[in-house]
């Protein structure tokens, strides 16, 4: 048995492409389980669970398909581990020599799926060979269902029979979405145009839509003309595949649909219709098959690829009766998640609580904005409990981390063994070190896991056998076997009761029956943060601790506008808490004051405190949008016209992220047709896009900055700004320049009118200190101090005090009088590791007595900044050329 990749090029180079992804599969999954071998049972158990009509063969074949999953996964538990790459086994080798005799027995130049089905099937010897003879394999009836594996004329099937797999019970229950459902029903039963097209975004439920009436005409609750229908599905992407021209895809239609036109009951269910689309043959045969007496054909689309098919196919688009599928509404969501987690909670082994629901639900709303519910909540239900099962049925975390740290250890220490400089010594040391403390803790670790892994193996080896001696008995009785009968109550089924029991009390003593298996909140959102990036704290802090700590999250960044951040977070309060018109956007505000006091940096402050993200701010410069047919790209170019395809800005920004903040730069330069789209906003929270698709507003806050009357507001004094009485003047003195530039029905849709004040040298201070922390931060991952005196404080809040361009004066000051400095000592290797930095202020005379005796000049008279680097106890020690206290050039 050698490991041989020659020995598996030269046999799968005698396989169709199909049959070689098979053969790929069977070798990640191998692989993926760290087996040391490539088996037959690999083989199969790809086959069952990937490849399209393995099943329904096997079946036909006689074989119950869920016991058989249950006892190859049996079957691989108990296979050796390794972790090197699985290699070929013999008797892999011997299976694909076989389907080479299978293939030239039947013909053919190359080994196909159904050959190598055919030779699993004749495996006699061996695990595959138990698991056949278990499962009653006959293989008479599996030559004669292979076909099933073909289609027309040889070509692979693509027409799946969904009432057969409603019936099979292998479709998911669908909750909710009655009234679309027996709409569907209404249109396949009209007499003309009884063509139903599903027009939704991916995810809303349209194929969940067509499985409901697959269950119902299974269960007869339909008209009696469609109690025996069959809906036979493919997918219109799958039908245009591999084919390079549009004779090709004509005669594929013409195959696989033509074939079924005249059965009689047929429904055909054509999964992405749109991607017919753009004329050709391909339409003109589907356009034929829809024609009145033909096939009736119930399709899906998107709103994208149902616009294109209108415009191009328009023909076509008139012989169907369009069924929009919107996206349901959040209790709709929780009602369909809840009953439909059963499936997962049956398949991952777990329990799925209502916290975990709901949290898939709203989390999914709030942070996964190109998805769409319902299929979001599922994903993120599945994924988790998946998590969930791997850390109590597979490899806990922190043994994987363990393990994997241990492997990086003897990985370095591999590649540093043979260096002899000081630093590589020093280096292995500590990695010896760190080997030696872990590597008991991840053999003890993993002596546990085999244990549990063996446990698990043999309570699932006994529950099959359990259910085969069960269903054993059942046939006995009914064929009425008495000695078998007898044998199978007085022995077998006690025995294998005894050995359960015992392996029970041995998992107990190993601790696996007391493992949680309840996914809860914390779990789903671990996979958010995972799929987003969001901080778990942050996501699951609740809506009440986050609305009544939203002004001091606001004041944390924007320092000075105390009563404009009040009056925001009063207004944001009260949108959240229900007291709002649901229709309604949560807030809209109209920001007022001179350049650079915070209005831009309130609406990224707000953006990160009420959806976790800064990025939640869709910033929009209404200087790009001052003539008229720049307004119309807000909301995109009708059909026909240039760019049509690609939405408007403001539409499309809304529709990516539901949960936003909207914010109109300097408003004022807009033109008139932004106000009018403004308006339906504010008060209808949608917008129609060029599509005709809707943009709902209801969750954003919408926020308008403008430098209107910026002059007045620079004139008032600052004590005016301390007290309501003082605002509520201001308020007044501006009203007459807003009524003047803005329409009365905007001011009057507006929730509020928040003036900024300008920015005195005290909030500058402020404002600097902040700026210090910040590159005091910045410096310590370099390990060094920084400390600014107050007197240089002062100084460069004189330097960039500046009232009419409030802080951003201040910002170049830090710059070229601080940072530029710093930058080219670092870069001139100045800064030893652990070095404090003082930034103080020298006076004019002692400046002038150090450079000169000459009169002073204006600028030798004026203090200057002394930048001075100061070496402590842990820096690197200071040579002559390197003296401690020295100043910054």
């Amino acid at each position: 048995m050698a490991r041989s990749g020659v020995t598996t090029t030269l046999k799968l180079t005698q396989f169709e492409p199909e049959a070689k992804a098979w053969i790929v599969g069977a070798q990640a999954l191998a692989d993926q389980r760290q087996h040391v071998m490539l088996e037959p049972l690999h083989v199969l158990a790809h086959g069952v669970a990937v490849e399209p009509g393995v099943g329904r063969v096997l079946r036909a074949a006689g074989v119950e398909l869920e016991p058989l999953r249950e006892r190859l996964d049996a079957r691989l538990a108990a296979l050796p581990t390794g972790r090197d790459a699985a290699y070929l086994s013999d008797g892999t080798l011997d299976l694909l020599r076989r389907a080479e005799r299978c293939a030239e027995q039947a013909g053919a130049q190359r080994v196909r799926r159904e050959e190598l089905l055919l030779a699993l099937g004749q495996e006699t010897r061996g695990a595959l060979g138990d698991l056949w003879r278990a499962s009653r394999l006959d293989t008479t009836r599996l030559r004669g269902a292979l076909g099933r594996l073909r289609g027309v004329d040889g070509q692979p099937t693509l027409l799946l029979d969904l009432v057969e797999e409603a019936r099979a019970g292998r479709l998911d229950p669908v909750i909710g979405r009655v009234e679309l459902v027996r709409r569907l029903v209404a249109v396949l039963e009209r007499r003309t145009k009884n063509h139903p097209l599903l027009v939704g975004e991916h995810g809303v439920g349209k194929r969940s839509l067509i499985h409901a009436l697959a269950q119902r005409i299974q269960r007869g609750d339909v008209p009696t003309r469609l109690t025996g229908a069959r809906l036979l599905a493919a997918d219109a992407t799958r039908l245009v595949a591999g084919t390079r021209l549009r004779s090709e895809v004509e005669a594929r239609l013409k195959q696989l649909l033509g074939a079924r036109a005249e059965e009689p009951d047929v429904v055909l269910v054509l999964f992405g219709v749109d991607a017919l689309a753009g004329g050709g043959p391909q339409s003109a045969v589907l356009a034929e098959l829809l024609a009145p007496g033909g096939v009736r054909l119930l399709g899906t689309a998107t709103p994208e690829g149902w616009t294109r098919l209108e415009s191009q196919q328009a023909s076509l688009a008139r012989l169907f009766s369009v069924l929009p599928v919107e996206e349901p509404s959040l209790e709709e969501t929780l009602e369909m998640v809840r009953g439909g987690a059963r499936r997962l909670e049956l398949h991952h082994g777990v329990q799925i609580g209502e916290s975990a629901v709901r949290a898939a639900a709203e989390l999914s709303r709030r942070h996964l904005h190109q998805r769409r519910s319902p299929e979001a909540p599922f994903d993120l239900l599945d994924e988790a409990a998946a998590r969930k099962r791997l850390a109590t049925d597979g490899v806990p975390q922190d043994v994987d981390h363990q393990s994997a740290r241990l492997e990086s250890l003897e990985a370095q220490l591999e590649t540093l063994r043979g260096a002899e400089d000081t630093a590589s010594r020093d280096q292995v040391r500590r990695l010896e070190e760190e080997a030696a403390r872990l590597r008991p803790e991840v053999d003890a670790a993993r002596s546990r896991l085999e244990a549990r892994r063996a446990a698990v193996s043999e309570l699932r080896d006994l529950r099959v056998e359990r259910a085969a001696l069960l269903a054993d008995l059942e046939r006995a009785r009914r064929d009425d076997a008495f000695r078998r009968i007898e044998e199978l109550e007085r022995r077998l089924l006690p025995e294998i009761e005894a050995r359960s029991a015992a392996a029970d009390a041995r998992a107990q003593e190993l601790g696996l029956a007391d493992e949680p298996r309840l996914v809860t909140e914390d779990d789903v959102a671990q996979i958010v943060a995972a799929w987003t990036g969001v901080p778990v704290t942050r996501m699951m802090e609740g809506e009440a601790a986050r609305l009544g700590s939203l002004e001091a999250r606001l004041r944390e960044r924007v320092v000075g506008q105390e009563a404009a951040v009040s009056a925001l977070a009063r207004a944001v309060r009260r949108g959240r808490v229900g007291l709002r018109d649901p229709k309604k956007p949560i807030g809209s505000f109209l920001f007022l004051g001179p350049s650079g006091v915070g209005k831009t940096e309130l609406a990224k402050a707000l953006a990160e405190a009420l959806f976790d993200d800064e990025a939640a701010l869709t910033r929009l410069d209404m200087s790009e949008f001052m003539e008229k047919h720049m307004a119309q790209r807000l909301i995109g170019a009708p059909p026909g016209y240039a760019d049509s395809d690609q939405g408007g800005f403001l539409t499309e920004a809304v529709r990516k992220r539901p949960y936003s903040v909207l914010l109109f730069d300097e408003v004022e330069k807009a033109h008139q047709d932004v106000f009018n789209l403004l308006l339906q906003v504010l008060d209808d929270g949608r917008l129609t896009d060029g599509r005709g698709r809707l943009a709902d507003f209801s969750n954003t806050v919408v926020l308008m900055t403008s430098n209107i009357g910026s002059e007045r507001i620079l004139d008032v004094p600052p004590e005016v700004f301390e007290s309501p009485q003082g605002l509520e003047q201001v308020r007044e003195t501006l009203s007459e320049s807003l009524r003047a530039f803005f329409r009365p029905e905007l001011l009057n849709r507006l929730d509020d009118v928040l003036v900024f004040r300008p920015l005195t040298r005290g909030l500058l201070r402020l404002i600097l200190d902040k700026e210090v922390r910040r590159l005091r931060e910045r410096l310590a991952s370099r390990r060094l101090t920084l400390e600014v005196d107050p007197a240089a404080a002062d100084h460069l809040v004189d330097l960039g005090y500046e009232p009419a361009l409030g802080a951003r004066p201040l910002q170049r000051v830090l710059v070229r009088e601080l940072q530029d400095p710093l930058a080219t000592t670092l870069v001139a290797g100045g800064l030893p590791v652990g070095s404090r930095v003082r930034v103080t202020l020298t006076e004019p005379a002692e400046t002038a007595e150090a450079v000169t005796t000459e009169p002073a000049t204006p600028e030798t008279a004026a203090p200057r900044l002394r930048v001075a680097i100061e070496p402590t106890d842990s820096a690197a020690p200071a040579t002559a050329e390197d003296p401690p206290g020295r100043d910054v050039p």
